[in-house]
């Protein structure tokens, strides 16, 4: 009943790890595209994923043109603080493709201006935030298609 969650260069390992144990709770598959900001055996990354981990059989790609070429013909929602459509609009589908950026700074503007029908936000009510810890974000987004679907 999941989705594909897709980490684009994350770089954060207890994000990575967190968001491996949603997908694990959410019968989601997570997919990671290199670089990393970390190394895939990181003691911080399977702390956060505590022992679920092993579990977890993430699909990692060497770069983004790897992961695209593969997954082209796929229903993908993209998130970003520059969409413009709340991540409420989505019309999810199981197994579809929630394709998040690296921490510091989100997608690449490449990925965002070729995907603008597709890109979505998660909404802020307070001007001080500029944006969401990844790990929420994904979480947030995974919860709606889920909410959605059943």
């Amino acid at each position: 009943m999941g989705f594909n969650i897709v980490l684009i260069e994350p770089e954060i390992p207890n994000n990575t790890g967190n968001i491996g144990r949603l997908a694990l709770a959410t019968d989601s598959k997570l997919h990671l595209v290199r670089p990393f900001g970390f190394e895939i055996d990181d003691k911080r990354l399977k702390r956060a994923g505590l022992d679920y981990w092993q579990y977890l059989s993430p699909s990692i790609y060497e770069n983004i043109s790897d992961f695209f070429s593969l997954h082209a013909d796929k229903k993908m929602a993209f998130f970003s603080s520059h969409g413009k459509k709340e991540h409420w609009s989505i019309e999810f589908e199981e197994d579809m493709f929630l394709i998040f950026g690296k921490e510091s700074v989100g997608l690449s503007k490449d990925i965002t201006e070729k995907n603008t029908d597709k890109l979505y936000r998660i909404p802020l009510y307070n001007s001080r935030i500029r944006s969401l810890n990844l790990a929420n974000s994904v979480s947030i987004a995974v919860y709606e298609g889920l909410r959605q679907i059943r």
